[in-house]
C-alpha cells in the first residue's frame, strides 16, 4: 500500500507537499505514510481514493484494477 501511493503520486506528477497540503497535514507527515513508519487512517485512504479517482482496494493492494466499481 506503501509503495502504491508514492506510486500514485508520482504517476499523476504531484509532490509530496501538494498531497500533504490537500490532506491538511504536514509534509513530514505525509512522508511517513509513503515509508510505511506511520499507517494510514481510513479517512485518508479514502481522501487519497477519491483525490486519484481509484478505489480504496486499488490502495490497499487488494486489486490490481485501479477502475471505481459502478
Amino acid at each position: 500500500m506503501y509503495r502504491r501511493i508514492r506510486d500514485l503520486r508520482e504517476d499523476n506528477d504531484m509532490n509530496q507537499t501538494k498531497i500533504a497540503e490537500y490532506l491538511g497535514m504536514s509534509q513530514t507527515g505525509y512522508s511517513k505514510y509513503e515509508t510505511g513508519e506511520n499507517d494510514i487512517p481510513t479517512l485518508v485512504l479514502i481522501k487519497l481514493a477519491d483525490f486519484y479517482n481509484v478505489s480504496v482496494d486499488y490502495i490497499l493492494n487488494r486489486t490490481n484494477n485501479p477502475e471505481l466499481n459502478k
